[in-house]
């Protein structure tokens, strides 16, 4: 699976697995996460934004927050990190194979 299919996937699970909860609460999700700089980051909604230069690589931890549905389960994995331009790396980098293909993540 290429790191743009995982991303994908990741963010896709992310979206499912938020709006699962019990009690009214936010259920709690890996899904999604990404790690640069010893930080976590979640996608972000903000789709105006630009990429700037590559930043090095970011991490795409294990993720198995579905137990019992194996085909869930996101392998670990990396991907490229990209500046976001006029935000610091340590709120905002983008993700992804290409800088045309990167998304938005948020530190969390």
């Amino acid at each position: 699976m290429t790191t743009a299919a995982r991303l994908v996937m990741t963010v896709a699970m992310l979206a499912v697995v938020v709006g699962c909860s019990s009690g009214g609460e936010t259920a709690a999700s890996c899904s999604g996460v990404v790690t640069y700089g010893n930080r976590d980051y979640l996608p972000a909604q903000d789709e105006d934004f630009t990429v700037g230069e590559r930043l090095g690589t970011a991490r795409i931890p294990e993720c198995d927050d579905t137990p019992g549905e194996p085909e869930a389960a996101i392998p670990a994995g990396t991907t490229a990190a990209y500046a976001v331009a006029g935000r610091d790396p340590a709120e905002a980098i983008a993700v992804g194979d290409s800088r045309a293909g990167a998304r938005l993540m948020e530190a969390g």
